[in-house]
């Protein structure tokens, strides 16, 4: 009984090792891609067009709402210490640093990242990824490269309009709707935002671009080995996509600002 249970508990090591192993290449792959001639132009643009453009909305809606909580609460938190002036700066800071960059992440990943994983996993199990194989077409240059690269221009841009977004959403909340003085809540935000809290952001973005479009183009890639064929196969992976880059999200979030602070 007890070699049994060790076994399976290396059987599953081995699995696991496996998975990392095959995503690390996959990733290798997609990235020395980008640098072989000819460029995917069209299908960046069209990618960047997909992930970031048509984001927009739910990032601005995401964003003013967040901006108006943090408004909202940050107001009743701070005037019971009679710090309330310093709203500008508690929400201008939230957004920035922690709120900005993983919202924004996770919207995509609902949006986009699920779209990716369903799309290359039905290309797998219809196979028509083997037929680019038969055409000597590299599929992972084909499929997952232009997608990393539109992922990367698209997350801190995306990143920086839910920031000036929510920032606006608590201006509104907190000083329209609740009365402190918008010279005082602009005058901190203006004050309290460093250059390095700015990059910090950023830094979380571009880490969570090269996240979530790994991830979500691994698990449709390699649908085939983990959730089978079928439709079935195709929606399990979709959900794994998302379910995993958002756990990735918030494990390298932590990472990142434990080294940056």
């Amino acid at each position: 009984m007890l070699i049994q249970s060790i076994e399976k508990f290396g059987e599953k090591i081995l699995k696991l090792l496996e998975s990392l192993g095959r995503i690390v290449l996959f990733f290798l792959i997609g990235v020395m891609n980008i640098f072989v001639l000819p460029f995917q132009f069209s299908k960046v643009i069209d990618h960047t067009w997909f992930i970031g453009t048509k984001s927009i909305f739910v990032i601005v809606l995401t964003g003013f709402f967040t901006g108006m909580v943090l408004g909202l609460q940050g107001y009743y938190s701070l005037i019971q210490v009679g710090s309330e002036a310093a709203l500008g700066s508690a929400v201008s800071l939230t957004l920035v640093c922690e709120l900005g960059p993983v919202f924004t992440a996770i919207m995509i990943t609902a949006r986009a990242g699920s779209a990716m994983a369903a799309e290359i996993g039905v290309m797998r199990i219809s196979e028509q990824i083997d037929a680019l194989k038969t055409m000597h077409i590299n599929p992972v240059r084909f499929l997952f490269t232009p997608r990393i690269v539109a992922g990367v221009i698209s997350f801190p841009l995306l990143t920086a309009l839910f920031d000036v977004v929510g920032i606006l959403g608590g201006f509104i909340s907190g000083s329209i709707m609740l009365g402190i003085n918008r010279y005082v809540y602009m005058d901190t935000v203006i004050k309290s935002v460093e250059i390095n809290d700015i990059n910090g952001g950023f830094y979380k973005a571009f880490a969570f671009s090269i996240i979530v479009t790994t991830i979500c183009c691994y698990r449709g890639f390699y649908t085939h080995l983990y959730s089978g064929f079928g439709a079935r196969g195709v929606s399990l992976s979709t959900t794994n996509a998302v379910v995993q880059s958002c756990v990735f999200i918030f494990i390298f979030d932590y990472i990142i600002t434990f080294f940056l602070v």
